[in-house]
């Protein structure tokens, strides 16, 4: 589209790069590995090959903007992708090419509602970076290298400050877009410190700040929007599934998001899926389960009952607390009220601390329109709650407000 306004415009002025009809495809700067089929073999993947194109590419476009710019120069890059490859190779071109990252802002300039961007792996907002061509001139392979271990913890610091101001700036974005709006100060700490390297004197790429960068925001997030939880004293795979409500705030998201997640805590979610049921894959992104996806039906004889379900709602013990947590939504869907108050004493929920954790923390990050939450509600404030004995702040049974909205270029 823009390509064909700008024809219109400039091609009288530059007939050489406008003599197309359309844009060239082949010197796009894209990721694309359907490009890479036929060439693609044992020693990298379409999609590994797809990045080194897209890389180079990105690398040549800032070398040349990087040649054109006076010293002390500025370069702006709107940028809207939110998986963390396209950032590692977006870091390592900008690196490259001699630009020193200097800051970064968050603003909304995608609609999510509009055609292309539902399930894309763009964030909702915006985030532009800004680089600067340093007075001086670097010269990143031959500079000394920086110990991983010595930056880390700037890097982190990073993260945590940049999404501190954010959440304390009364901007409205996306749990997803604080965490990305944290990678610009990461970047700006990794690339100061560039080339970066292990204990092992091997390489640290740009997506291990990253990775650090995620980790580090979503435990604020966590003190910021789960009152009185310690996520870290649950099994690893029901902090996992909790996680994923509390940041992206919907069933269904990024796998690259997902995956990323679980590496924080310890989680391989391709390893789980099968056997714990807890997501499935949706045209390439990961749908969460609810408890109808993953207990077995107790109105059911146990012999036909399906196998495929994970959850045995008869068992007197579970090796997860959600698991727990979904049998009991289970339970009282299918039989009640005060068949479910036996239910829980007979396993002993009625003083389980993480089983009470686990629910609470479901009622704080489910959407309120989901039937997991309004059974997690039920089991909170119903009879079951003498057995339970929850505290809550009244503010988790308010109705789904406007916090999730996001904000405009006039916000800012």
């Amino acid at each position: 589209m823009f390509y064909v306004w700008m024809r219109e415009c400039l091609q009288g002025v530059f007939p050489d790069m406008f003599s197309r009809s359309l844009t060239d495809k082949d010197a796009e700067a894209v990721a694309n590995p359907d490009r890479f089929t036929d060439v693609a073999g044992e020693e990298a993947s379409k999609r590994e090959l797809a990045n080194q194109d897209y890389e180079q590419k990105m690398s040549d476009i800032f070398s040349e903007l990087y040649r054109v710019l006076e010293p002390g120069g500025v370069m702006t890059v709107m940028f809207t992708h939110k998986e963390t490859d396209a950032w590692d190779t977006l870091t390592m071109s900008l690196i490259n090419s001699g630009f020193v990252i200097t800051s970064t802002h968050p603003i909304t300039s995608e609609m999510p509602q509009r055609a292309g961007m539902k399930n894309s792996a763009s964030a909702d907002s915006t985030l532009l970076l800004t680089g600067r061509k340093p007075h001086e001139e670097r010269d990143p392979e031959n500079a000394v290298p920086t110990l991983w271990s010595d930056v880390e913890a700037d890097t982190r610091k990073a993260a945590k400050e940049a999404a501190r101001d954010l959440l304390e700036s009364g901007v409205s974005l996306t749990k997803t877009d604080v965490i990305i709006s944290a990678f610009g100060p990461t970047l700006r700490v990794f690339a100061d410190a560039y080339p970066v390297v292990d204990d092992q004197d091997e390489e640290v790429p740009p997506r291990k700040a990253l990775e650090t960068a995620r980790e580090a925001v979503t435990q604020i997030l966590v003190d910021e929007y789960l009152e009185g939880m310690d996520v870290d004293n649950l099994d690893d795979i029901t902090e996992w599934y909790i996680l994923c409500w509390l940041v992206h705030e919907a069933e269904t998201f990024s796998y690259d998001d997902g995956r990323q997640l679980g590496l924080g805590i310890g989680v391989d979610i391709d390893e789980i899926k099968r056997s714990t049921k807890t997501w499935r894959k949706s045209r390439g992104d990961i749908s969460l389960r609810g408890h109808d996806g993953r207990v077995q039906n107790i109105n059911e004889k146990p012999e036909d009952r399906s196998s495929r379900l994970p959850v045995d709602p008869d068992d007197l013990s579970f090796p997860r607390s959600l698991d727990a947590v979904h049998a009991a939504m289970h339970v009282y869907d299918k039989r009640g009220e005060t068949e479910t108050i036996e239910w829980l004493r007979e396993r002993n929920f009625d003083s389980d601390s993480q089983f009470k954790a686990t629910l609470k923390a479901l009622l704080q990050v489910l959407p309120h329109n989901h039937e997991d939450w309004e059974l997690a509600r039920d089991l909170a404030v119903g009879r079951t709650s003498d057995v339970l004995d929850l505290d809550f702040s009244p503010n988790v049974f308010a109705e789904d407000g406007d916090e999730t909205k996001q904000s405009t270029l006039g916000g800012h």
